[in-house]
C-alpha cells in the first residue's frame, strides 16, 4: 500500500495560493463596485450636467412602469431628481443611478464619483423624507458620495 493512502497517515494539505515573496509588491484589487442581488435592478451612467436630474427622473419612472409599478411616479421621480441634482452639485464628471425593487419597495441609489467630498448637507435627508421616502441616507467615502432612498410602491 502506498504511504499517501495509508490510514495511519494524515491527508495531504489542500493547495494554498502562492504567498507573495518578501520585498515584492502585493497586488491590490480595484475599488469595489456596488452590487444589488436577489432583486430586479437597473442602472444608468449619467454625465454630471444640468440636464442629468430630469434624465434620471425619466429613467426611474420608465423602469418602474416596465416592472408594473405606476402609482409612485411623482415620489420616485422627485426623489431621483433631488438625489441626482445633489450628486451633480458635487462637481464630478459623472453620476451613477441605480434602481432596484423588492417587496413593493424601490431603492434609488446615486453615486457622485468625486473624491475628497465633505459630509453631506444636513438639509438633504429631511428634504428626501419630505418627498415621501420611507428611509434615506448619505455616505461619504474617499472616492465618492452615495445617496440613497427607499420608497413604498
Amino acid at each position: 500500500m502506498d504511504a499517501a493512502h495509508h490510514p495511519d497517515h494524515p491527508p495531504k494539505r489542500p493547495v494554498e495560493p502562492p504567498r507573495p515573496a518578501p520585498g515584492k509588491p502585493v497586488e491590490v484589487r480595484g475599488r469595489l463596485r456596488m452590487s444589488l442581488t436577489n432583486r430586479r435592478a437597473a442602472n444608468w451612467g449619467l454625465e454630471s450636467a444640468p440636464w442629468a436630474p430630469s434624465k434620471a427622473r425619466g429613467h426611474v419612472i420608465d423602469q418602474l412602469h416596465s416592472w408594473g409599478f405606476r402609482e409612485a411616479d411623482d415620489t420616485a421621480g422627485n426623489v431621483a431628481e433631488l438625489l441626482v441634482s445633489r450628486a451633480v452639485n458635487d462637481g464630478g464628471r459623472r453620476v451613477s443611478l441605480h434602481l432596484a425593487d423588492q417587496d413593493r419597495q424601490a431603492l434609488i441609489v446615486v453615486l457622485s464619483h468625486r473624491a475628497g467630498l465633505a459630509v453631506t448637507d444636513e438639509r438633504l435627508l429631511p428634504a428626501v423624507a419630505a418627498l415621501g421616502a420611507t428611509s434615506c441616507g448619505a455616505e461619504t467615502a474617499q472616492d465618492s458620495r452615495r445617496l440613497w432612498a427607499v420608497l413604498d410602491l
